[in-house]
C-alpha cells in the first residue's frame, strides 16, 4: 500500500497541464494503484494525479455510494448539457468550499486500466466528479471557476 501525500494549492504542479499516458507499464500501475491507495486513506470521491505530484492524465473516481470505481487515464469530456450550481471541496484545498456551476450531465471518453478504450456517462456527482478531476488534468482548480468560496469552520458544541 502506497499512500502519497497529497500536495496542497499553491504547489506549481497543480497549475500544470498534464501530459497523456501513452504505456501502462508497470510504472504507470503503481500510479493508478497509489491514486487508489491514496483516496481510500481520507474522505474524498476523487483523486488526478497531479494532486499527488505526478503530472500524467490520470484520475481516480470512487463517490463510495456502491458503484463501481472508475480509474480514467487521458480522459476528455466529449459532452457537457445542462447547469447546476453546486458546492465542491478539494482534497488539495482542505477546509474550503465554493459554489461552482457545472454540467449536470456528461461524456467522457478515456483509456481504462489496460488501455481499453471506454466511455462513460455521468450526471449528477458523477458528472461534477468528472469535471473537476478532468480540470485538475488541465492546471485549473475549482477556485478558479467558484462563484463564491467559503472556509470551513467547525463549531464549538456548548452543553
Amino acid at each position: 500500500m502506497a499512500i502519497r501525500e497529497i500536495i496542497q494549492l499553491g504547489d506549481e504542479r497543480l497549475r500544470k497541464v498534464c501530459d497523456p499516458i501513452n504505456t501502462i507499464d508497470e510504472e504507470t500501475k503503481k500510479l493508478f494503484k497509489d491514486l487508489k491507495d491514496t483516496l481510500y486513506s481520507v474522505d474524498g470521491v476523487g483523486l488526478a494525479a497531479p494532486q499527488i505530484g505526478i503530472t500524467k492524465r490520470v484520475v481516480f473516481i470512487d463517490l463510495r455510494d456502491g458503484s463501481e470505481p472508475i480509474l480514467l487515464i487521458n480522459p476528455v469530456i466529449t459532452k457537457a448539457t445542462g447547469n447546476e450550481e453546486g458546492y465542491e471541496g478539494c482534497l488539495s484545498y482542505v477546509d474550503y468550499e465554493g459554489l461552482v456551476e457545472r454540467p449536470t450531465y456528461v461524456e467522457v471518453e478515456a483509456l481504462d486500466e489496460t488501455g481499453k478504450k471506454r466511455k462513460y456517462k455521468g450526471e449528477g456527482l458523477l458528472a461534477r466528479c468528472f469535471c473537476h478531476e478532468i480540470d485538475h488534468l488541465q492546471g485549473i482548480m475549482y477556485v478558479d471557476r467558484a462563484k463564491e468560496m467559503y472556509e470551513l469552520v467547525e463549531e464549538d458544541d456548548e452543553e
